[in-house]
């Protein structure tokens, strides 16, 4: 097992930089996840780790290597991909163990290995079947066994869970986190879905148009987000952004609040508005309310609620979780005195 450092790295495509002075400290047995929007540079930056991309510019370093010039092999990762990539013709076994058998491993040792990746991924009782006759969640499983069999420094996940339905999905973000735990070994993680990133993670990377924006663990981007963009990535239902009558304290142009910190309430601190949409869930029930001078404003109440479509309610914003950005997008330099935002 090893860490991953990256120092001053610098991505271009001729005269296009997309990845811009990434400076990154990754510890043995971490599991970090990038995450951001499509286009932000994360899976090109997995690749420049995984060695499939040229490093333009600055340092790679695995377990204390420089690794610039280094070929995927020599870096000792493996690394899983959204598409299964797995060979028709093989069986489940004969896939896990194929790179072990091009390195001229004994059978005995193969089969070893075979063995114990499946029963660590439930796969014991397929491995005599074709990718085929497998679910999708199954072939994605045969994928992760597949890496797991050589034994790698670092494991390399780019988005293994996009093919997947959402049933599928949690059920393997399970298996993935649990795996990690029983391995400890280093795990970099790409994914759009910031869900996956906030339940999956040790620390997150928030990336924005080949620019870090924050690092840290899932509570502290929830909790403090360094930036506005970061506010409105970490979170589901997204945070709400409200500007005009309603951001009125000095230095600040928006007014962040997250839909689980507004209730139905009374009184002259509370914001009017209609019902425009109401999805009940069971456990939750989402509002979406129009009120006048802020926008439609997403409520999450907790349990089941009977409000409906066209009815007048009053929202009180929670005080202690209310963030003050500036026109930069940067908290309100008054809410970081106060350890608020």
């Amino acid at each position: 097992m090893a860490g991953v450092e990256l120092k001053n790295l610098s991505k271009s495509y001729g005269d296009v930089e997309v990845l811009h002075d990434i400076n990154l400290s990754i510890a043995d047995g971490e599991f970090v996840v990038f995450v951001g929007p499509s286009g932000c540079g994360k899976s090109t930056l997995l690749r420049m780790i995984a060695g499939l991309e040229e490093v333009t510019g600055g340092d790679l370093l695995i377990g204390e290597k420089r690794a610039n010039d280094l070929s995927p092999r020599q870096r000792d990762i493996a690394m899983v991909f959204q598409s299964y990539a797995l060979y028709p013709q093989m069986t489940v076994a004969e896939n896990m163990g194929f790179s072990l058998s091009l390195e001229k491993r004994s059978k005995k040792e193969i089969a070893e290995k075979v063995q114990e990746a499946a029963d660590a991924l439930k796969l014991g009782p397929f491995l005599n079947r074709k990718p085929g006759q497998l679910s999708g969640g199954q072939r994605q499983r045969v994928a992760i066994g597949r890496a797991i069999v050589r034994n790698p420094q670092v494991f390399l996940l780019d988005e293994p869970l996009s093919n997947l339905d959402a049933a599928l999905r949690s059920e393997t973000r399970v298996e993935i986190s649990e795996l990690h735990q029983r391995m400890g070994v280093t795990m970099i993680y790409v994914t759009h879905d910031q869900v996956e990133a906030m339940t999956m993670a040790d620390r997150i990377v928030v990336l924005n148009g080949g620019y870090i924006e924050q690092v840290g663990s899932p509570m502290d981007l929830y909790n403090h987000p360094a930036t506005e963009f970061v506010a409105g990535f970490i979170g589901s239902p997204k945070m709400n952004f409200i500007k005009g009558r309603y951001a009125v304290a000095a230095g600040t142009t928006t007014l962040g609040v997250r839909p689980e910190h507004l209730t139905i309430g009374e009184g002259d601190d509370t914001w009017e508005g209609k019902v425009t949409l109401v999805e009940r869930l069971g456990h939750d029930t989402i509002l979406y309310v129009r009120v006048p001078d802020a926008g439609i404003l997403t409520v999450s109440l907790n349990g089941q609620h009977n409000q409906n479509v066209g009815d007048t309610v009053r929202l009180r914003p929670n005080p202690d979780f209310i963030h003050r950005f500036d026109d930069q997008g940067k908290p309100n330099a008054a809410d970081l005195v106060q350890g608020q935002g």
